[in-house]
């Protein structure tokens, strides 16, 4: 931190005491002192993590006043559809028997990362090279310390990315809006938004609105009052992947949707809560298909979790359905997602024409929820927990009748038995703010 002189008598934003030094980039930002100001270098190191959100913030702001009444403030053609999974381009809607009321809609460029920023191999010409023929497609990498604590920083930074896309989110905003943020936020950290140009995926994350199940592309459509909407983040840095996803309210959502979404979430709380040591990989189907059909919803068997870490996406395979035949049981040091698809309808999908867009048969909902887990010696660690500063997006957490979901794993109910099951899960080494 470079500092510039205060003249007035400010406190430090960390400790209260006289300050006289500010955030440099506050001050290019033009940002007010209040907040920004900080009596030591020490001081201002320790509050980064939280202060920077700030900047990314006032970005954000920035870019919407810029484009208040003109969402696609770009020449058409520079917006035009995604065919061939991102590796062409057309200026008409392409011919398809939608399944229910969202169909695609233009997109703009792919967003450009600079030249500094450690990218992987797919960065440049959209094909990976070490993923596909790794040994780690078939054994299940456990990670040493020093990958686990890349890990820990990376999933961070990815919850730290999909928590500022959670906070632009309301009716008007376009998904293409959301990438934009996840993107900015992705390279003021220092990382590679993972899904940009893998398999020539066309944007930095994904965005999956109301009957799309997963793998959604961002683009010019408005978000309207009553969608639910998907952010899948992925973020790389220091040689490794953290991702996650979470399904968001927009505006006034109806009670079907709402008991959706609630679902979906429980059915990933349920999952983790398993996850410990000699626990085998398809049992995490059995309790997600369970709890799913109990609540009248359904799971779709096209797609599942996967190792992670140096690699996006490898060994073992994570089945969210009932009697799969996933093989293998869970040791300390591996990680891997799970990432439950519920569907209000059938669990069968079909594709969009772009080639990455999955959506229900039916034209029904869809919600998905995901985390990174480290197996510990104990249990579980969420790597990509949520954090004391992400914002409220699900009432069922805001009292803690909504975390009792998880002493009904117990057996037994009430607050005596969240008190019980907390101690527990608490020893086993499970984050509880997931």
């Amino acid at each position: 931190m470079s500092s510039a002189v205060i003249e007035t008598t400010l406190t430090c934003a960390r400790c209260g005491k006289p300050a006289n030094l500010q955030c440099p980039k506050c001050v290019e930002l033009k940002l007010p002192c209040d907040g920004a100001a900080f009596c030591t270098q020490d001081c201002f190191k320790a509050s980064w993590s939280s202060h920077k959100s700030i900047h990314l913030k006032a970005k954000v702001s920035a870019r919407e006043s810029d484009s208040a009444g003109e969402p696609n403030s770009v020449a058409p053609n520079d917006w035009l559809y995604c065919l061939r999974k991102g590796q062409s381009r057309t200026p008409k809607l392409p011919s398809f028997d939608w399944t229910g009321t969202m169909k695609p809609y233009p997109i703009s460029k792919p967003r450009l990362v600079p030249a500094h920023i450690d990218k992987p191999d797919w960065a440049t010409d959209g094909t990976p090279k070490e993923e596909p023929s790794s040994d780690l497609q078939r054994v299940v990498e456990i990670k040493t310390p020093e990958q686990i604590e890349r890990m820990r920083e990376t999933c961070r930074i990815a919850r730290e990315v999909l928590d500022a896309a959670a906070r632009v989110i309301r009716p008007g905003v376009t998904t293409d809006e959301i990438d934009a943020v996840v993107h900015d936020a992705t390279i003021a950290a220092g990382g590679y938004p993972s899904p940009l140009n893998y398999y020539f995926f066309p944007k930095s994350c994904c965005t999956s609105v109301n009957e799309v199940i997963c793998h959604g592309i961002p683009d010019a459509r408005k978000l309207e009052d009553g969608d639910i909407v998907n952010v899948d983040v992925t973020v790389y840095l220091k040689g490794v992947h953290g991702d996650l996803n979470e399904t968001f309210f927009v505006g006034n959502v109806d009670e079907a949707s709402r008991q959706l979404v609630q679902c979906t979430y429980e059915c990933l709380e349920k999952a983790i809560a398993s996850v410990k040591p000699g626990v085998r990989f398809r049992e995490i189907g059995e309790i997600i298909n369970r709890h799913a059909l109990m609540s009248g919803f359904s799971v779709v068997k096209s797609y599942c979790g996967h190792g992670i870490g140096e690699l996006f996406h490898c060994a073992p395979n994570i089945p969210h359905y009932a009697r799969n035949k996933m093989v293998g049981i869970m040791k300390p040091g591996q990680t891997f997602t799970i990432e439950p698809m519920i569907n209000a309808g059938q669990w069968r999908d079909r594709m969009w024409p772009d080639g990455w867009t999955a959506v229900t048969a039916d034209g029904k909902r869809s919600a998905q929820f995901e985390h990174t887990l480290l197996v510990t010696e104990t249990g579980v660690e969420v790597l990509t927990a949520r954090l004391p500063t992400s914002p409220d997006m699900f009432p069922w957490l805001k009292s803690k009748c909504g975390r009792r979901i998880l002493a009904g794993l117990q057996g037994t109910t009430g607050t005596s038995a969240f008190k019980l099951h907390e101690t527990l899960v608490t020893s086993a080494g499970i984050n509880l703010n997931y």
